[in-house]
């Protein structure tokens, strides 16, 4: 029985037939997904002006560093007195410590006339 011979160039042409599907395959899927992500793309929200400051007070502490109270910057000696109440009548010692808070504030934009 005669064996039947292979064309070497007609298996070549059929694989880079199919390799050119599965590039074109390949393309149409990227360009799919780079349309998904481009309509996924959340806008962005503009921030709200809000202006962060640092505000002084004096707090009254007990000795595992609990604040008690709190008082205003101009209100040193009412804070000392007041530890100095807590630590005759409690156990443990109480002392007066600066407190820095954050206010946050909103900026005010300058009106136009």
């Amino acid at each position: 029985m005669a064996r039947k011979t292979v064309s070497r160039k007609k298996l070549r042409a059929e694989s880079e037939a199919a390799e050119k599907k599965k590039t074109k395959k390949k393309k149409k899927k990227a360009a799919k997904k780079k349309a998904a992500k481009k309509k996924k793309k959340a806008k962005r929200r503009s921030k709200k002006n809000i202006v962060v400051r640092l505000r002084l007070f004096w707090g009254v502490f007990n000795q595992s560093m609990k604040r008690v109270a709190l008082y205003e910057f101009n209100q040193r000696k009412q804070a000392e007195k007041k530890a100095e109440d807590l630590s005759k009548s409690g156990k443990s010692p109480h002392f007066v410590q600066r407190v820095k808070e954050e206010i946050e504030e909103p900026l005010e934009e300058p009106a136009v006339e």
